[in-house]
């Protein structure tokens, strides 16, 4: 590792980011629709999963799985789309497959090395459950803030055949047999020519409270 790549001193946590920063991860950001014709490398989608490992799941189980789908290997989804999914996904350079490993608790003892008896705690299919799916989907929200990071674009989105994708690419497949699949999200460089304005969004009022 470069001394460009050194993570950040814990004691430097606390530095606010740049508003150039806030705006590319948040602010600015959008959920595109259309893509520039210009490939994502192999390494830009290392890189994009390396990142978005650092962010927690409970007893650090990481159940999310990612398959990421280029080129013609898009062309087996096509057909679990709705219409409305499908020009938008053929069309972008990357589209993944966010799925949570059903049997992720089996890793327990590699990524909760303190506390291997941990797998134990998810034996039950009802804890398995509610506890990959959640915090796979928390996993797909860091992949998206991590592309963006990355200074990639991301469209999010669900309107896709579970059951099918899931038989279709995990099912069968010795490696990812117990992988079952979330939501999509494309991502690329993003055109603004389907872009619509900005929805509104709740203001503090209307969306939090603050209990003292």
């Amino acid at each position: 590792m470069s001394d460009s790549q050194a993570p950040l001193a814990l004691e430097d946590r606390h530095s606010v980011l740049s508003d150039h920063a806030l705006d590319q991860l948040f602010r600015g950001a959008r959920t595109f629709y259309s893509w520039e014709d210009k490939p994502v490398s192999e390494t830009t989608i290392r890189a994009l999963y390396e990142l978005l490992q650092y962010g927690p799941t409970s007893a650090n189980q990481s159940p999310a799985r990612f398959l990421f789908l280029t080129g013609e290997s898009k062309q087996r989804l096509k057909p679990h789309l709705i219409e409305s999914n499908v020009e938008k996904t053929m069309t972008a350079p990357v589209t993944v497959v966010l799925a949570w490993d059903w049997n992720f608790h089996d890793k327990i003892p590699q990524l909760f090395p303190h506390a291997p008896e941990a797998k134990d705690w998810f034996a039950s299919d009802e804890a398995r459950f509610e506890n990959g799916f959640r915090n796979g989907t928390l996993q797909g929200a860091y992949l998206i803030m991590a592309a963006r990071a990355l200074g990639l674009d991301c469209g999010p989105m669900s309107g896709f055949d579970k059951d099918g994708v899931d038989e279709e690419f995990f099912k069968n497949d010795s490696e990812m047999g117990a992988w079952r699949s979330n939501f999509l999200i494309n991502v690329g460089y993003g055109t603004t020519e389907k872009l619509f304005p900005r929805l509104p969004k709740l203001a503090f009022e209307q969306g939090a409270k603050l209990l003292k």
